[in-house]
């Protein structure tokens, strides 16, 4: 992701490596170009390196991480609370990351959800997290999942998938209950295709399209007597009876001091899969982000806000 190709890394030496020569110096001109299989070029860069931390010809990060230390005490990961007190699935994803633990396999579909559990699990082990990359693939979570599952029985696996995900490959659900392969699916529902409706918030004047997954509340029946504040309409398609038509376990939650209950719930059972609802703020975003066609030195820490980015020496 180079943003506007003048601003991008002016300073780097650029090692370029692609399979398909016309590739090479497409964008932004290779300084080290090489042309070949990702998985045989990678293996040679690795033993590379290694031969050169062996021989004592390693970089010194001293500097770096001292400048990321910085950064990260300047500009701590955070985020706003709802003021209508409805979930802020930041809180819902970092309960998941402390409750489940590092050991767990995560899995993520794509859009805001997966940012988030990005940002706010510990990743600590490699191979703990599957994530579709690059341009993404809405509804990779539930097979991803499956496939991790399959590949190591003994693992606790999670998909933490998004409400428009979810709907992409939720029919692999029937795959998990007749083959035995019991993931368990957190979806951040926001009753909306979160990212785009982020994007169409900041950068189209608050005009939606075809991003909400509700039924306006003009439209929706009365809402139950535990409906939480700000959740109407949320219930299209009802998860939780979804999850139970496929022979899962169907969990929903929509309060802060439920969150942890449910997760110890999910834990508990491990017979079949899990699907949890969760429903959260329609309008949460994901900090830090770029515009389209923009710098990457012009990210936005939040809503008309941008770092300071002196370097320190």
């Amino acid at each position: 992701m180079t943003g506007r190709l003048d601003s991008f890394a002016p300073g780097a030496a650029v090692v370029h490596a692609d399979i398909d020569p016309a590739e090479i110096s497409k964008n932004r001109r290779a300084d080290v170009p090489i042309v070949g299989d990702c998985k045989e070029v990678i293996t040679e860069l690795v033993a590379a390196v290694q031969a050169e931390q062996e021989a004592g010809q390693g970089a010194d990060l001293t500097a770096w991480w001292s400048q990321l230390d910085a950064w990260r005490n300047t500009y701590p990961l955070g985020y706003t609370e709802p003021d209508d007190g409805s979930l802020a699935p930041q809180f819902v994803i970092e309960r998941i990351g402390s409750l489940v633990g590092p050991d767990a396999v995560y899995v993520a579909g794509v859009g805001q959800h997966q940012m988030w559990a990005a940002q706010f699990i510990s990743h600590e082990h490699p191979g703990h997290w599957l994530n579709s990359g690059g341009l993404g693939t809405m509804g990779y979570a539930v097979p991803a999942a499956m496939g991790a599952k399959v590949g190591r029985p003994d693992a606790v696996v999670w998909a933490i998938d998004g409400d428009g995900c979810f709907q992409m490959t939720n029919q692999e659900l029937a795959t998990c209950t007749v083959d035995g392969i019991p993931i368990k699916v957190a979806i951040i529902n926001n009753g909306n295709l979160g990212m785009v409706r982020q994007w169409q918030t900041l950068f189209y004047n608050e005009r939606y399209s075809n991003t909400d997954l509700d039924r306006a509340a003009s439209a929706a029946p009365p809402a139950p007597a535990d409906t939480g504040p700000g959740q109407l309409g949320t219930r299209v398609p009802d998860f939780v009876k979804l999850a139970e038509a496929y022979g899962c376990a169907g969990l929903r939650c929509e309060k802060a001091a439920d969150v942890d209950a449910t997760i110890e719930r999910a834990m508990q059972i491990n017979d079949r899969p899990v699907v949890i609802d969760f429903i959260v703020h329609r309008d949460a975003m994901v900090w830090p982000m770029v515009a389209a066609g923009t710098s990457n030195d012009d990210i936005k820490l939040a809503r008309d806000m941008a770092p300071d980015w002196d370097v320190t020496e």
